[in-house]
């Protein structure tokens, strides 16, 4: 209990060194945190608030749905083919090391601006990472629960259902909170560079004018989204899996 507490005397004392940080600064430099939220009610007050914070994730969750089954096959045809995990380790490498933004031009350019390409970027930066990391967590499984349960006559789909995903899920948890970050980060970059709604068009647009207050609550609402999907998602299927794990 006092562990918790602890954590959510952060949110105080950011404010505190932020308002101490703002004191002797112009606004149009660093606004007050008051600022920032009469903005926020202005933003709710009129609507846009609502529309822009809707466009991010409904752009995120299109690419990160995507990018998760993508990783689960790509993770679990690694595990179970040594050949293809040979063939696919340089070029997830590859793809690994080109920062996700870098292909924000390239995939405006094939679908244009819009839904479908901030959707790829997405895709592109939280494919690979977890793709990884769901195959190391397949290939963590010890070989004798393995073993065992083919001996019992367990076929591919029985090992995947009953061997792999439970042993795993620790790994597949990590993977879900890798993906995310790096999906979350790629959208909001993406749409600095190419949308024209969003939280990431909020940033830009408040940077484009001047407006440090609208910045400071796009970058706040970035933040706070992140924080919220870790509290009550990530959090919540750990709790899930650690039954499963063990039953």
């Amino acid at each position: 209990m006092r562990t918790r507490l602890y954590g959510w005397a952060a949110f105080p004392a950011l404010l505190l060194v932020w308002s101490a940080a703002a004191w002797n600064l112009p606004p149009y430099v660093l606004p007050q945190p008051w600022a920032v939220a009469a903005e926020a009610v202005r933003w709710l007050d009129s609507g846009q608030l609502a529309a822009h914070v809707g466009a991010s994730l409904l752009r995120e969750a299109g690419g990160f749905a995507v990018a998760v089954l993508g990783a689960l096959a790509l993770g679990l045809a690694g595990a179970l083919s040594p050949g293809f995990r040979a063939f696919s380790a340089p070029l997830t490498g590859l793809f690994m090391a080109i920062p996700p933004i870098a292909w924000a031009p390239l995939s405006m350019i094939f679908f244009g601006l819009g839904y479908v390409a901030i959707t790829m970027v997405i895709v592109v930066a939280a494919l690979f990472p977890m793709a990884v990391t769901v195959q190391e967590g397949f290939l963590a499984i010890r070989n004798g629960n393995l073993r065992a349960a083919r001996v019992l006559g367990a076929r591919r789909w029985q090992l995947i259902r009953h061997v792999y995903l439970p042993a795993s899920l620790p790994f597949l948890t990590a993977a879900l909170r890798i993906g995310f970050s790096q999906a979350w980060r790629a959208l909001v970059a993406a749409e600095m560079l190419g949308a024209s709604q969003g939280i990431g068009w909020m940033v830009a647009m408040g940077g484009q004018i001047g407006n440090a207050t609208q910045v400071l609550l796009g970058v706040a609402i970035i933040g706070m989204t992140a924080w919220i999907t870790e509290s009550l998602v990530f959090r919540r299927i750990e709790r899930r899996y650690r039954h499963w794990h063990l039953a």
